[in-house]
């Protein structure tokens, strides 16, 4: 091993991390994490020391990084183009840079980027690309798997991460739903619907990859994983809106203000510690004190009950009563249908058609509301079941209802939709001689006579 080389120099030093008789070999994911050091280096150099110093770093390196035209620049033209920097600290942030190679001083006197510096600035820049509302390690994660596949380089590594995050995901829903806060549920709702697209562009990558025959067990095995993780968040939006409702049931409506209990809490979130300590102050002061009293009257019946023995014995008896015989004469409720069965035979002897009143009317308004429904059945869905009312809805008749009452008067009925009961194929006639006068208003519903 060379003592020179900068992964032997980190190898020697990561020793001292691991335990008596293990060497860096033995643990593979942190030697290649060792023989990645180039590229950790750029990003210790832009990440270490004050955040200050972090920032300048950051803007002085995506500034050169977006200057697509021209790659080298000369000390003077870094200069004017950063007037607005101290020219010391200036100085200072392109020797950090040059120094832990995220920029190069050539022997031509400019400046250019390296490899590694392109490199961190892309994913920072990637990173950096993601709206508030969205969740940034998933759309980074898709993002990156996407470029994978596309080049045909997925790893295992890459869809561990992914699955990782979508069940870090799931997680968090299902706390929030778990917690009963309607302001938890709103923003972890949004935050999967801020997320929707990144869900959909990996369940189109996770399909691509599945049809390829060439793809290992173990990927395979994890984008499988990854299908039923992103089922579960899938059918977390219905989750959501079952919390809701049964938040919605339980909300309190402060009187006739039309202020609910949800909007009152929404207004305290929005205060800050001092105000609601300013609106607590006196509210919890102790109120009058109320004297509860008892008569002599009232102690005497409470001893009474408390010392008789027969009230005691009763309380103190658990067995349970005698066995009785069961009534084996006893028939089995059963549904009284003789109105369907007569209405039924009326039914039948029908020709063609009959005004609908006078196979309705008769009994008083119970039962004509009764034949009225059970009209309303003739030709419906029904028919498809077995039994007296499915016989009945399968008879060759339609109930026609007008938009016109008639005016009955009779056996508990002022008025009744007019119509014709018409045997099926046979046109139904606009009226009848026998018909009482037909009324005005337009609704279809028997209504009893106004005492």
């Amino acid at each position: 091993m060379n003592p020179t080389n900068p992964a032997s120099i980190l190898a020697a030093n990561l020793a001292v991390f691991l335990a008596p008789g293990f060497q860096l070999d033995d643990v593979p994911a942190l030697w290649s994490l060792a023989r990645s050091h180039a590229l950790i280096d750029a990003f210790i150099t832009l990440f270490r020391g004050g955040d200050e110093e972090v920032y300048a770093r950051l803007h002085v390196l995506r500034e050169l990084g977006i200057q697509a035209e021209a790659t080298r620049w000369e000390p003077d033209a870094l200069r004017r183009h950063f007037s607005y920097l101290d020219t010391v600290k200036l100085e200072t942030v392109l020797k950090r840079l040059r120094e832990n190679g995220l920029m190069v001083f050539g022997e031509d006197g400019t400046y250019s980027l390296t490899d590694a510096g392109r490199n961190a600035l892309a994913a920072i820049s990637a990173l950096l690309r993601f709206g508030e509302s969205e969740d940034a390690e998933l759309g980074f994660l898709t993002t990156q798997l996407a470029g994978m596949q596309a080049t045909g380089s997925v790893s295992p590594e890459m869809l561990q991460h992914l699955l990782a995050k979508l069940n870090a995901l799931t997680e968090s829903f299902e706390d929030a739903i778990a917690s009963g806060s309607e302001f938890r549920i709103l923003e972890a709702r949004s935050r999967l619907s801020a997320n929707v697209r990144w869900l959909d562009k990996g369940t189109s990558i996770l399909r691509e990859l599945l049809s390829d025959d060439e793809i290992s067990a173990e990927t395979g095995r994890i984008a499988h994983s990854i299908g039923l993780a992103q089922s579960r968040l899938a059918r977390v939006d219905a989750a959501f809106q079952r919390a809701l409702n049964k938040i919605e049931s339980q909300r309190v409506t402060l009187g006739a203000s039309g202020v609910s209990s949800s909007d009152a809490a929404a207004w305290l979130r929005r205060l800050s510690i001092t105000q609601i300590v300013a609106l607590g102050h006196g509210a919890m002061r102790g109120g009058v004190r109320t004297q509860y009293l008892a008569g002599g009257h009232e102690l005497l019946d409470r001893a009474e009950s408390a010392l008789s023995e027969e009230v005691q014995r009763i309380e103190a008896d658990t067995a349970l009563p005698p066995p009785g015989s069961a009534d084996m004469n006893i028939s089995p409720e059963t549904d009284d249908l003789s109105l369907l069965i007569r209405l039924t035979d009326k039914l039948a002897a029908v020709e063609q058609e009959a005004p609908a009143h006078k196979l309705v009317l008769g009994g008083g308004f119970g039962p004509a509301s009764y034949r009225l429904s059970l009209l309303s059945l003739l030709g419906g869905v029904e028919a498809q079941a077995e039994g007296p009312v499915a016989s009945f809805t399968q008879m060759p008749y339609d109930l026609m209802l007008e938009a016109t009452l008639l005016t009955l008067r009779e056996d508990e009925i002022e008025q009744m939709s007019a119509g014709q009961v018409v045997r099926s194929g046979a046109p139904a006639s606009t009226s009848k001689d026998d018909s009482p006068r037909p009324g005005t208003t337009d609704t279809t519903t028997a209504t009893p006579v106004s005492p």
